[in-house]
């Protein structure tokens, strides 16, 4: 089985950065890709970012381009997400996901296969 772990959440003040990482274990088909979602209290688990893993193609949600950023580490089979610039509206349950189909373009939660089991990140104003 697939497994990621997560870790980096905390309490961030806002305009603050926050780094997250995921690591992945276990196998998965060749052309995968890996993202991030978030949700927060009473609303729907929404995308954040995605890439291709076997050559880095990224893709972002609008309401975080150019204050994320997502990358990988081939060697460490590790995944990170690079928050800057956070505000209270970013706080939230942060996922790692994996997609086997390698829909890193994907907004849709539905095209990701496994998940990890979250991380709180919480930003005060």
């Amino acid at each position: 089985q697939v497994q990621l772990v997560e870790s980096g959440g905390g309490l961030v003040q806002a305009g603050g950065s926050v780094r997250l990482s995921c690591a992945r274990s276990g196998r998965i088909f060749s052309g995968y890709a890996m993202g991030w979602f978030r949700q927060a209290p009473g609303k729907e688990r929404e995308f954040v970012a995605g890439i291709r893993w076997s050559f880095g193609n990224t893709n972002y949600a609008d309401s975080v381009k150019g204050r994320f950023t997502i990358s990988r580490d081939n060697a460490k089979n590790t995944v990170y997400l690079q928050m800057n610039s956070l505000k209270p509206e970013d706080t939230a349950v942060y996922y790692c996901a994996a997609s086997s189909l390698g829909k890193y373009y994907s907004g849709s939660r539905y095209d990701y296969d496994y998940w990890g089991q979250g991380t709180q990140v919480t930003v005060s104003s």
